[in-house]
């Protein structure tokens, strides 16, 4: 069969200050209505549930009468006049900030039942939506913040991530698959989370055609898979009809009756990747010869006008990498771990460092301001490290850029450091946490910063990323240091603790953690502290804390001390874990940000429908 039978419609081209409109008006007033039959008992707590859920409203934690809206933010690009709005619908209706997640969302949390529409409603107003946030659907298509402005790439992947958002939305395919579907687009081999997907692509060119390197199956969970490779090279006039074919696929073969096991990562794990990649290419054969030109027309990538996103001096610029410490002056700390330039010949992207993705309401509209005053395409990313970066900053406006972030109090160092500690909602408001994950992130950052661990080169390509429970919101099992939450009785009081594993990574070398141990949530601190200690006794000349914890699990260590293994570790960490009586410290024993008696309450999961 020839391929030529996709026509393909002609490539638009928008300017780079374009607003896509993704939102719906009917579909609030929708919402708002089942609401009130939802409330006279007209609809049933099931179906509303999937109905509320499909539509980007998650349930709260223990309290089904507040709402958890989650905003899409498709290849995590978001405007000044999206982020006034996002701050202005949290002052009226959530807690007065919002919450960046690891898949370039915003959250609002605690939002009354009946308010979820209204927020719906102003949303629109800026061109966001809820729809398929949640639920049994494709989530939110994930880009790199780097697509565009990465050295290394071979082309911009961004219009693509979008094309496929839109295809995607509110279509048919993909209403009621057996559980959630995540496809993440990447830059480079570098930057994304292309093995942790559903579908994780990276953009490639063979004989000077567009392209793409496709994973499948991958995914972070109780039980978590890195994604097979698909075929060498997928072309850009098949990319619609592959994803297509894996979605259909996973719709059809699914499992439907087990929840803790219908991710796609379990079909592809019990059937093989053999023949699953088999089935894959056999369904994309399928789809390019009985796709309707209707639903082919949903797929269209625009591309921009020439301009400055388009400017590019071709070479492979550095980190800035001016030696500072603890006591340097703190602009030149800030530029040291928040700033790195851009393949465009003279911009830069600046990183700013929130609290395990928190930002306030008045925090959101003054950075909207400072967006529209210094970014040349006037608009952020949001990072899967829960920070924004705003991209195309001139390097003589860094300057009155940082002093614009001190006054609102967003110039933290640090976010391309061990400092910018990853952290999921936890028991904030998530059902399924056992452990405060949220306030635990944000209590090491401050530490770290307080110590200087941003400043440190070799601390720099490393992660820390926690979860409230082993289902990886926190994407604990590609960080170097990772944790999830549990709880264990410890000296006989009920404890929370976290799992914590070393050695995972991210990009195209994407690799699990191992655990190592069960770490008190008290002494998580004190252990990293020694962590870091140990490291720099042990480790061989100039190698980074990545490198050396990649060989201690391994057992290839060769330094010059005593710890080259895990169980070495966990013997040199054993006195720092320990935590004193329960009558000596009773607040050793309850979790961060409580001050009663720790106990591990879960309810009901809302991921799935």
């Amino acid at each position: 069969m020839k391929r030529e039978i996709l026509n393909y419609p002609d490539k638009k081209h928008f300017s780079p200050k374009s607003n896509p409109r993704w939102g719906k008006e009917e579909e609030t007033e929708i919402f708002g209505q089942n609401v009130k039959l939802f409330r006279k008992g007209k609809i049933s707590e099931d179906d509303f549930r999937r109905f509320r859920l499909q539509h980007g409203a998650y349930g709260s934690r223990l309290q089904q009468n507040y709402s958890m809206v989650r905003i899409k933010i498709p290849s995590g690009e978001i405007t000044p006049e999206q982020l006034e709005k996002i701050g202005a619908l949290s002052e009226a209706f959530s807690i007065g900030s919002a919450h960046v997640s690891t898949r370039q969302n915003i959250q609002l949390h605690w939002v009354q039942l009946e308010d979820v529409s209204e927020v719906m409603r102003g949303l629109v107003d800026v061109g966001l939506t809820t729809r398929e946030a949640c639920g049994n659907t494709i989530r939110n298509v994930m880009c790199s913040h780097f697509a565009g402005v990465c050295p290394d790439e071979e082309f911009d992947s961004t219009p693509y991530s979008k094309a496929i958002a839109r295809f995607f939305l509110r279509n048919p395919v993909c209403q009621n698959l057996p559980r959630k579907f995540k496809i993440n687009f990447a830059c480079c081999s570098r930057h994304g989370l292309v093995r942790i997907a559903d579908i994780g692509l990276i953009p490639m060119k063979k004989e000077g055609i567009n392209g793409f390197k496709i994973y499948l199956g991958g995914g972070l969970g109780a039980a978590s898979f890195i994604g097979h490779q698909l075929e060498e090279f997928t072309s850009e006039d098949r990319l619609v009809s592959t994803c297509v074919a894996v979605v259909r696929l996973f719709d059809r073969l699914g499992n439907r009756e087990n929840m803790a096991r219908n991710r796609m990562r379990y079909l592809v794990n019990e059937m093989g990747w053999s023949k699953f990649q088999r089935l894959v290419i056999k369904e994309r054969s399928n789809v390019e010869m009985t796709i309707s030109l209707e639903t082919l027309n949903r797929y269209k990538v625009e591309w921009e006008t020439p301009g400055i996103r388009q400017l590019s001096n071709g070479r492979k610029l550095p980190l800035i990498n001016e030696k500072v410490d603890v006591n340097s002056d703190p602009y030149k700390r800030w530029l040291h771990s928040n700033v790195v330039p851009q393949k465009q010949n003279g911009y830069f992207v600046v990183f700013i460092t929130l609290g395990a993705g928190d930002i306030t309401s008045n925090q959101l509209r003054s950075l909207a301001k400072t967006i529209r005053n210094y970014s040349g395409e006037e608009c952020a990313r949001n990072t899967p490290n829960q920070n924004f970066a705003v991209r195309y900053v001139k390097a003589n406006n860094l300057p009155e850029f940082y002093n614009d972030l001190v006054k609102i109090g967003l110039a933290n160092p640090g976010a391309l450091s061990l400092s910018s500690v990853v952290g999921c909602s936890g028991t904030t408001s998530c059902n399924l946490a056992i452990t405060n994950s949220h306030r635990l992130a944000k209590e090491i950052q401050s530490k770290f910063i307080e110590l200087g661990i941003d400043t440190e080169d070799s601390l720099r390509d490393s992660t820390i990323k926690i979860s409230g429970c082993p289902n990886s919101c926190g994407q604990h099992e590609i960080a170097t240091i990772g944790f999830y939450g549990g709880a264990s009785r410890v000296d006989g009081a009920m404890t929370p603790t976290y799992t914590m594993m070393f050695g995972g990574k991210d990009g195209e070398e994407g690799m699990l953690g191992k655990s190592v141990m069960r770490v008190p949530a008290k002494r998580v601190i004190a252990t990293l502290i020694k962590i870091i200690e140990i490291y720099k006794q042990e480790r061989s000349a100039e190698e980074s804390l990545s490198r050396w914890i990649s060989k201690l699990i391994n057992g290839v260590v060769n330094g010059r001390g005593q710890v080259k293994s895990l169980d070495d570790m966990k013997s040199a960490l054993a006195q720092t874990v320990t935590l004193p009586s329960p009558s000596d410290d009773p607040e050793a024993y309850m979790d961060y940000g409580n001050d009663i008696k720790f106990s591990a309450k879960t309810a009901r999961g809302e991921c799935a429908a």
